[in-house]
């Protein structure tokens, strides 16, 4: 019997349960929070700044970039801030962060207080965002790892589900100011009660093995782990981190700028309600993809491998997108379908293939640079593929909806990404080898 099994703390209406999964529970929720206010909330914030000040959407959509390239600069400090101040204190700040700087988005009079307020808002949710999740799930498992941050990630993406239309709706009863101070009140109260429950534990602590293992038992094996500790001051040239950081931040800058333009793509063929449910297909073809990756993925699997299967299915629904010219209402779905399938695996993949690639004490800190590195790359993605649209060669008698260049740069990009993450591959070592992570 597992030491899990046999200790209290795993106990459950008297059916083991690893406490581990209680983590994950709670870390779902701090994922629901993170991207409901700090990756979907920013549209809806831009949107209701050009409504009540007048300002540019120039202005407001530079402030939006702002957001996210400051968070990415927290990102990268984030092993800093928590060897310094511990996870919990931070995660707690971060949580207010957040919370004062969707007040300040509401409140601001000028234009430079919004852009304080971005420093608020972008340094506040990433301590709630893909390395964070990473960092309080990590310790709890290393062979149910991947299905365990399947799960917790999949809170991003319920993220956009609730918060997208409950921003407009508390907006439209409350204003935006209340709005903004009331669910900020909420989400501090929230994340600060589960810190002191779940993320202010860890199994040393409470006297548990990763997976809810028996202390006899021998300790899990990944494929390709690294033996010995990358560099402190010369990390970028391991050419693994260079490899991973640039296929993630491609998969992700292709990703997100397709996103952006996507629904007012779709708006002509479908109109804007069918739109608006696509876009919400696309997010459960999201859960979906990366909960079947998380659950079947073997421990020992070539994770990268993973990573370009997945971009290649996403190169896929760009083409169906492509050929379906703005007006194939079925090929329209399709490219929903297979291109949403891959939105969360392009989030979470890169942090699995981390922990089957680095020795253990390197994750903590090749984690943040990779979400780093992606979320300064994606900041700039809407604005290029803007830009790919506006600009590129257009034929008269092409449907409204039809913008050809525009998915070809995305599966164009994608399979750089795909590159990326194949010739970063380590060789494999001899079929009894490996390191515990």
């Amino acid at each position: 019997m597992s030491l899990a099994a046999s200790n209290p703390a795993t106990a459950s209406g008297g059916k083991a349960t690893f406490y581990g999964w209680r983590v994950v529970a709670a870390v779902f929720v701090l994922a629901t929070f993170g991207w409901g206010l700090g990756f979907y909330g920013p549209p809806v914030y831009l949107h209701a700044v050009h409504q009540s000040r007048g300002w540019s959407l120039n202005v407001i959509s530079t402030a939006v970039t702002v957001h996210f390239l400051f968070g990415a600069i927290v990102i990268a400090n984030l092993p800093r801030l928590y060897a310094r101040f511990g996870l919990v204190r931070v995660t707690k700040a971060g949580s207010l962060a957040l919370a004062i700087g969707v007040a300040g988005w509401a409140l601001a009079q000028e234009r430079w207080q919004l852009f304080i307020a971005t420093l608020f808002s972008g340094g506040g949710w990433v301590t709630m965002g893909a390395a964070a999740v990473n960092a309080i799930v990590a310790p709890w498992f290393v062979r149910n790892r991947p299905a365990a941050l399947a799960s917790a990630y999949n809170g991003s993406s319920i993220g956009g589900v609730v918060f997208s239309p409950l921003w407009v709706a508390a907006i439209g009863l409350l204003g935006f100011p209340w709005a903004a101070i009331v669910i900020g009140l909420v989400v501090v109260a929230t994340i600060w009660i589960l810190a002191d429950l779940y993320y202010a534990k860890t199994p040393e602590a409470m006297g548990l093995h990763p997976d809810g293992d028996a202390p006899q038992a021998a300790p899990t094996t990944l494929p390709i782990s690294a033996t010995e500790p990358l560099p402190k001051r010369r990390a970028w040239k391991d050419w693994r981190l260079v490899t991973l950081a640039a296929g993630m931040a491609l998969g992700l800058f292709a990703q997100i700028g397709l996103l952006a333009h996507l629904f007012s793509l779709l708006v002509p063929a479908l109109g804007a309600q069918l739109a608006g449910f696509a876009a919400g297909g696309a997010t459960a073809a999201a859960i979906i993809g990366r909960t079947v990756a998380g659950w079947l993925m073997p421990a020992r699997a070539d994770r990268r491998l993973f990573g370009c299967a997945n971009y290649l299915i996403q190169i896929l629904g760009s083409f169906a997108f492509f050929f379906a010219a703005g007006d194939n209402v079925p090929l329209l779905l399709l490219g929903v379908v297979l291109f949403g399938a891959g939105i969360g695996n392009t989030t979470s993949l890169p942090p699995m293939i981390a922990q089957a690639e680095f020795a253990k004490e390197d994750v903590s800190r090749v984690v943040p640079l990779i979400v780093a590195t992606g979320q300064a790359t994606y900041a700039f993605a809407p604005a290029v593929f803007g830009l790919v649209r506006e600009f590129a060669p257009r034929s008269g008698s092409a449907p409204p909806g039809a913008a050809p260049w525009l998915f070809l740069a995305a599966a164009f990009i994608q399979a750089l990404a795909i590159v990326a993450f194949f010739v970063g591959r380590p060789r494999q070592p001899s079929r009894d080898g490996g390191t515990p992570a």
